[in-house]
């Protein structure tokens, strides 16, 4: 079963100074954070801040391509978790016919910012995101969790390069 989220925020992961992209159930309390590359976290950022660049980056060019080809995304989702490392699809629609397209997660997130499209994650996800980790970073692990689910709206702040 999905779960829709929202994106929360930016933010530096205060261990590994690596951004962070901090999704929140919408209906729920569930946390998921998403440690993203710094470019992707920059994608991320600009359309969160809609801050328009002299030249279509990377997304913008995925989106007026869509555009153009008359497709629509109808959500993403954030579908896997493997080896500590996160999966998504994008779903697209066209001409009724529905397919998914293999994904970062922080791509899959940056278009659906573009596009205002829902963003997902599969329950599954959710649940075995808490418990990952090697035995070494479980403590920490748990800590950064209780840390990110106590996030108040001050915290969170905007990302900033």
């Amino acid at each position: 079963m999905e779960v829709e989220v929202k994106i929360r925020g930016l933010m530096m992961d205060p261990v590994t100074n690596m951004p962070i992209v901090i999704l929140k159930d919408v209906n729920g309390s569930a946390v998921l954070p998403i440690w993203v590359g710094i470019y992707e976290a920059n994608a991320i950022a600009l359309e969160i801040e809609k801050v328009a660049t002299p030249r279509p980056m990377t997304h913008d060019l995925l989106k007026n391509l869509l555009v153009g080809l008359n497709a629509q995304v109808s959500k993403v989702v954030v579908s896997d978790l493997r080896e500590d490392t996160f999966y998504a699809l994008i779903w697209l629609e066209k001409d009724g016919e529905v397919f998914s397209i293999d994904s970062r997660p922080s791509d899959a997130l940056a278009l659906a910012l573009r596009v205002d499209c829902p963003i997902y994650v599969e329950e599954e996800v959710l649940k075995n995101s808490k418990v990952t980790g090697a035995a070494a970073d479980q403590a920490t692990s748990e800590e950064l969790r209780k840390w990110l689910e106590n996030l108040n709206d001050e915290d969170t702040g905007r990302y900033k390069m």
